[in-house]
C-alpha cells in the first residue's frame, strides 16, 4: 500500500506540499504568493515579487538533501511501523545506501520526532527515575556497563474503559483497570530538586496528581498534587505499575536494536522511543506525522548534529584523535614514522646509501 500510494519522486513532493503550504505556496523571503513552478530545477517555485526561488525542501529537515524524497519516506515508513525500531545498519543495508547516508538520514528524521507544540501530559501522572548503562567507546568488546546514564520519566494513567485521563482519587488509593497513555523521558544530570522540577514543569500540566515512590526531591513544586507511594520491600513495579514497564520497554529495546546506548545523541533517541510509543496504536499513519513535521523543523546540517564547527567555513578544527593508517609495521599515527622527521630509512646520517 505504501509503494503505491508513493511510486515517485512527485507523489512525495505532493504531500510535502500540502504539509508545508496547505493554503498554497507562500514565499519564505517576501510573503507573495504569486509564483509559479520552475520546469529547470526539480519542485522549485519561483517568486514573481523577489524573483527568489523556493524549493520544496528548503528550509525543512530535508534541506539540501542529495537522496531522491522517496527514500525520505520510505526511512520515514519504516522507523515508525517498525516496533522495535530500526538501526542505521539495518536500514542501510535494506535501502541499499551507504552506512554513512543511513546514519545521518536517522539522526535528522529523529530530531523531528517531536513537535515543539506537543500538548502537556495532564490526570494523573507516574513519575520515577531509572539508570541506564552505556559504552564509554565504539570497541566491540569493551564492557557494556562502562557508565550510567540517568533518566527521568512521566506516563499518564488512562481509565481502561473511556481511554480518557484517569481521575485522581484520595490518597493512597489504588487505580485498579487502567491503561497507560502518553509518556516523556529526558536525561537529567541528577535528582537534585531544580532538574527533576524543570521536567515535571516543563513536561506536566499544572493541577496534576503526581505519583511517585516518595522521593525527597518531587514534594515542594507548587500548582501539583504529589501522591507518594512507599515501596519498601515489595516489587517497584507493584504501586508503580505502567512506568516501570516502559523502563523495561525502553531498556529491552537498547540492547536488543542499538546494543546498548551512547551517550552522545542520546536526547534524539530517547524522542524516537517516545514517538514510537505514544503512536503504538496506529503506526501505519504516524509515519506522516514525522514528514509533517519534517516538513515545519528547522534544517540540521551533519555538522550541528555531530557538534562539530564545519571546515568550509573557514573554521580551524583540531583533531581530537590522530589519524591512523595501515603500514607494513602495523596500524600507525600519522607524524610518528621515519618520514615524518625529514629522513630517508633508506639513507645513513651521512648521506652515504645504506
Amino acid at each position: 500500500d505504501f509503494q503505491e500510494r508513493f511510486p515517485d519522486d512527485r507523489s512525495c513532493y505532493c504531500l510535502i506540499r500540502d504539509r508545508r503550504w496547505p493554503d498554497g505556496f507562500v514565499c519564505p523571503k517576501c510573503g507573495s504568493k504569486d509564483a509559479f513552478l520552475l520546469t529547470s530545477l526539480a519542485y522549485t517555485y519561483a517568486c514573481k515579487e523577489c524573483r527568489g526561488h523556493t524549493s520544496v525542501t528548503a528550509g525543512t529537515i530535508m534541506h539540501r538533501t542529495k537522496l531522491a524524497l522517496r527514500v525520505w519516506f520510505w526511512a520515514a515508513h519504516l522507523m515508525a511501523t517498525h516496533s522495535n525500531g530500526i538501526s542505521a545498519r539495518q536500514l542501510a543495508a535494506q535501502m541499499g545506501i551507504a552506512y554513512s547516508s543511513a546514519w545521518l538520514l536517522e539522526q535528522k528524521l529523529r530530531r523531528s520526532m517531536i513537535d515543539p507544540s506537543r500538548d502537556l501530559l495532564d490526570g494523573v501522572v507516574e513519575i520515577d527515575q531509572t539508570e541506564i548503562p552505556f559504552h564509554d567507546n565504539d570497541a566491540p568488546r569493551s564492557p557494556l556497563k562502562t557508565g550510567k546514564i540517568l533518566i527521568i520519566e512521566a506516563v499518564e494513567i488512562r481509565d481502561r474503559t473511556s481511554g480518557k485521563a484517569q481521575k485522581p482519587k484520595p490518597r493512597g488509593s489504588k487505580y485498579l483497570d487502567t491503561l497507560s497513555g502518553r509518556c516523556r523521558l529526558a536525561v537529567i544530570p541528577s535528582n537534585e530538586k531544580p532538574n527533576i522540577h524543570a521536567f515535571i514543569a516543563t513536561n506536566i500540566a499544572p493541577g496534576s496528581t503526581l505519583i511517585s515512590d516518595g522521593h525527597a526531591s518531587i514534594p515542594g513544586l507548587e500548582g501539583y498534587r504529589h501522591d507518594p507511594r512507599v515501596i519498601g520491600n515489595m516489587a517497584a513495579h507493584i504501586p508503580l505499575q505502567w512506568i516501570h514497564r516502559v523502563f523495561a520497554l525502553l531498556k529491552r529495546w537498547g540492547l536488543g536494536t542499538y546494543h546498548g546506548f551512547r551517550r552522545e545523541h542520546i536526547d534524539v533517541y530517547l524522542n524516537e522511543f517516545v514517538f514510537r510509543y505514544n503512536r503504538r496504536y496506529y503506526r501505519h499513519v504516524s509515519f506522516e506525522t514525522i514528514l509533517g513535521i519534517a516538513a515545519k523543523h528547522a534544517p540540521a546540517s551533519y555538522w550541528d548534529i555531530v557538534g562539530q564547527n564545519n571546515p568550509r567555513k573557514g573554521i580551524t578544527m583540531t583533531r581530537q584523535r590522530p589519524r591512523r593508517r595501515k603500514t607494513a609495521e602495523g596500524m600507525r599515527e600519522d607524524g610518528t614514522g621515519p618520514y615524518s622527521r625529514g629522513k630517508n630509512p633508506k639513507s645513513s646520517d651521512d648521506g652515504t646509501s645504506r
